[in-house]
């Protein structure tokens, strides 16, 4: 999956499906996956048509080449010495990174390598993150008199404040062990062992209600950044309201039961 490959004429996202899972796959290898603004374009692209598929239940975000994703292309960003343009570009990233929060799927990144400012912004954005042990993951803007901004907003939000400023006011790399023990990742494996893990895990959440994993980490989202008695009021009524669902009804019935639920749209039974 890593063997770096880079052709104007390729696609800057690749999309492959085995089952529930979809693999979107970053094809900019020789640039580190950049997110310039084509790859930005299509990365939107992807994800808003995994959106639209009902017969994915998770995605894998994964990369080409010798790293995951180094952040904002700075020659393309150099080279537009105009703030309207700057401004769409973070625009458009912003956007992008909320869609891949409010899709209904859960993603899991999948990091054989460095992540990078934007690149590790996708990270923390995603869901679920697997890391292999060689990875990196750096705020390295404050290095070439950029400072990381937008990428903190994303990694704020799962690192503790004083880790996240360290990382900023530094631009030092953390490793895989660092950025697994200051909550960036999920977990660590050998190399060897990342698509593994990885299909573990989408199994695992593939077995689950559709439905109610969308509407789950819709409301998670959603509540995070409230105080505690809005969080509270919000999740509550979430609660209330799928307890209503099929699913529920299912869940509990199979549970009193002792089998397996079969979920509602799921023609499998899984």
């Amino acid at each position: 999956m890593n063997a770096p490959v880079d052709a104007g004429v390729l696609p800057y996202v690749e999309r492959s499906d085995a089952g529930p899972v979809a693999t979107l796959t970053l094809n900019r290898g020789t640039r580190y996956n950049a997110l310039s603004s084509a790859m930005i374009e299509a990365l939107d692209a992807a994800f808003t048509a995994v959106a639209a598929d009902r017969a994915i239940r998770v995605v894998v975000l994964a990369a080409h080449g010798p790293g995951f994703c180094a952040g904002h292309d700075l020659k393309e960003m150099a080279a537009h010495q105009d703030l309207g343009w700057q401004r769409a570009l973070f625009d458009r990233c912003s956007a992008l990174m909320l869609r891949i929060t409010r899709l209904p799927q859960p993603v899991i990144a999948r990091v054989h390598g460095i992540a990078t400012a934007a690149g590790c912004q996708l990270v923390a954005t995603c869901d679920l993150v697997v890391a292999a042990d060689t990875a990196t993951f750096a705020l390295p803007g404050v290095n070439v008199g950029v400072f990381c901004s937008t990428p903190a907003v994303a990694v704020g939000r799962v690192v503790a404040r004083k880790r996240v400023m360290e990382m900023l006011l530094t631009g030092e790399a953390i490793d895989a062990p660092t950025a697994l023990a200051w909550g960036l990742v999920n977990r660590v494996v050998p190399a060897a062992r990342l698509d593994t893990t990885i299909l573990e895990l989408a199994t695992a959440i593939a077995a689950k209600s559709a439905n109610v994993i969308a509407a789950g980490k819709r409301v998670f989202h959603e509540q995070i950044d409230r105080g505690v008695e809005a969080a509270y009021e919000h999740a509550g009524e979430a609660m209330a309201c799928t307890l209503l669902t099929p699913e529920a009804a299912e869940g509990i019935a199979a549970f009193v039961a002792k089998r397996a639920p079969r979920w509602p749209g799921h023609g499998d039974g899984a």
